[in-house]
């Protein structure tokens, strides 16, 4: 009987190619991003404040990251009548702006990154580059 099982980790390094894509797609679209990548339990791996990038979407960024792991979907997918109240129950742990994904590798969810301080368009561009250069699911 086995009483461990190996899984699969983001590490720091996986982290930091994440994040460094997403930095390459704001500069591409002109736009000055927070980009948090967090671990499958919403721990922060990795964080870059890009200059002039929105101090108040430091921590939205960080929600949407944490709402994606927590989740294993991509933020901005809860039924709205649900929003307030999940906020509410983890205090401010959850949101629902668009900008966070799961990073998904071989059907197992490693990690999450949230982009914010652009339009969620902007932010979702973002964070799917990032997705991209890992290899993860796509959203």
């Amino acid at each position: 009987m086995a009483h461990t099982k190996s899984f699969l980790k983001l590490t720091h390094e996986g982290a930091l190619v994440a994040l460094d894509a997403a930095k390459r797609k704001a500069e591409s679209l002109g736009v000055a991003q927070n980009i948090t990548i967090v671990d499958d339990g919403g721990n922060l791996l990795a964080f870059l404040r890009m200059d002039g990038a929105k101090t108040l979407s430091i921590r939205t960024s960080q929600k949407k990251a944490m709402s994606a792991a927590s989740h294993r979907q991509p933020s901005g997918q809860l039924m709205p009548d649900l929003e307030v109240k999940l906020a509410i129950a983890t205090a401010g742990g959850l949101t629902n702006l668009e900008g966070g994904f799961p990073i998904i590798l071989d059907g197992v969810c490693v990690g999450a990154i949230g982009v914010g301080s652009g339009t969620g368009a902007q932010d979702c561009e973002c964070a799917r580059a990032g997705l991209a250069a890992l290899g993860a699911q796509a959203f």
